[in-house]
Order: C-alpha cells, then structure tokens, then sequence
C-alpha cells in the first residue's frame, strides 16, 4: 500500500474500469481483465454486458472466477450458448465492442504473446496459449489491454505471436484485410497509453498519481513516447476502491472455501 491510500494494481484496475461504457458488450479475460470489468459493473456501468469465453452472456458473478469454466460465470449468466455460436455469432458477427486482454508478452504495437518465452522448441516458459484471445484481437470492435509493467514483459520484440495488434505499426491491420479498430487502449500500472494515430506505438497519455516519466521508461523494454500533453489518472475514489475490495475480500473467501461455498 502507497501512502496515497491504494495499490498500483488497485489503481490500474480502477483505471481499466473507467474505460468501458454502460451500453458495452464486452469479451471479458480472466485474472486483471474480469476484475476490472467486474468492477465497472458494480460502479458506473450496471448494463454493461459481460461475455466470457466459456459461452455465458451477461453473467454478472459475485465473485472473480478462476477460469472460463468457472460455475460462477452460467449461474449468475442471462443465458449460456455453446462456444461455437459465442465465437461464429457473436464475436465473428461484429456483435462485441470491447474484448478485454492481459498479456505475458506486448511489444509496443499492442501485439501479444501469451503462448511461450523463449524458443517455442525450447521454451524458458510455457504459457497457457491462446484460447480465444487471437479471434477476440481481430473480431472485437476495439481491444482494450490490461498488465503490470515489467522489462520482461514489455518488450521490444515478443518471442511468440499469438494474437494481433498493429502488426509492424501504421495501416498493417488494413493491409491484412482486418477492418476492425485492434488495441485502442493500454492500462498499465504505472500509466494509460494509447496508440499512435498514425504509426499506432503505444504513447503514455497519462501518468498514475505518484509516478514518473523516468519509472514508466525503467520498467519498459521499448524507448517510451509520451504525449506533449501529458495527463495525471484521477485517483481512485471511496466508491471504486471499497468496490474492488469488497469483491476481491468475496472471491478470496469463496475460493478459499469460507464463503457461500463451505456455507452450502
């Protein structure tokens, strides 16, 4: 905890959350993603529509789930479709604004790698793969992308291609015949940035309260840009902060089995 009362993860959560609108159908990912998602759904977008890849649409969980397949996700869900109509209808159809991702790897085109470090053959790391998230990054109107800053994992180069940003940068998206927007935003726990108009590397637009220019560069592999206007992230307020908490304090309850689980 900062002496500014809250987390840095508190704070890109919350910032995350802000992004996303009432009126949002939203491919949601587990871990940062849901929370932030999860968060916004309890605050300032009641209405927002909450998709997972597990086929549940308009699920509304009281707890974070562990994974797609989480029983939260159907019980809490407006209806539960087989995961072929998720991705030909709904994803495929254009019917999904926002799909929301995390990421092991990103380079500064909002490419993402969530498959392997280091040689695929020979891996340091292997990672849980793709699943859906390579059909969300090309499908979904826009990709909004959410991580923790580190060297290892903003790197100027990613080791494995797994789903699509801007590619090499400018019109590649375009070139490729993919006319949707690809990643417009990018929360961090450090700063928001978003893509250049026009090369599409990923530019700081805001600082988070307390942090530097020089922190946002030590904790990146990339020489950082920053807007010639740079902002400062409001902090998060009363509401969002006992928001997260609450429902972070229910999922460590539930999970651990000392919640609505053990009581039933």
């Amino acid at each position: 905890m900062s002496e500014l009362g809250f987390t840095s993860n508190e704070m890109m959560t919350i910032a995350a959350s802000r992004a996303l609108r009432n009126d949002d159908v939203c491919f949601v990912g587990i871990g940062a993603p849901s929370a932030a998602c999860n968060v916004a759904r309890l605050t300032h977008a009641p209405d927002i529509t909450l998709i997972y890849e597990s086929g549940t649409i308009g699920t509304a969980p009281d707890v974070l789930p562990l994974s797609i397949g989480d029983g939260e996700l159907c019980e809490t869900a407006v209806t539960t479709v087989a995961v072929p109509e998720m991705f030909r209808y709904w994803l495929q159809g254009g019917r999904i604004s926002i799909g929301f991702l995390g990421a092991a790897q990103l380079d500064k085109f909002g490419n993402i790698n969530t498959t392997v470090i280091g040689d695929y053959f020979h891996p340091k790391t292997r990672l849980p793969g793709g699943g859906g998230a390579p059909e969300i990054a090309t499908s979904s109107k826009q990709i909004y992308i959410t991580m923790a800053q580190t060297k290892r994992g903003m790197v100027e180069k990613i080791d494995f291609f797994t789903s699509f940003g801007h590619g090499e940068g400018g019109d590649h998206r375009k070139r490729l015949g993919i006319d949707t927007a690809g990643p417009t935003l990018l929360i961090t726990d450090l700063a928001i940035w978003k893509p250049d108009p026009v090369t599409k590397e990923f530019t700081v637009v805001s600082l988070h309260p307390g942090v530097t220019r020089q922190q946002v560069q030590e904790s990146c592999g990339w020489v950082v840009r920053f807007a010639e206007a740079l902002d400062e992230t409001p902090a998060p307020s009363e509401l969002e902060l006992k928001t997260l908490r609450d429902l972070q304090a229910r999922t460590r309850a539930a999970h651990e089995g000392t919640g609505k689980e053990k009581a039933a």
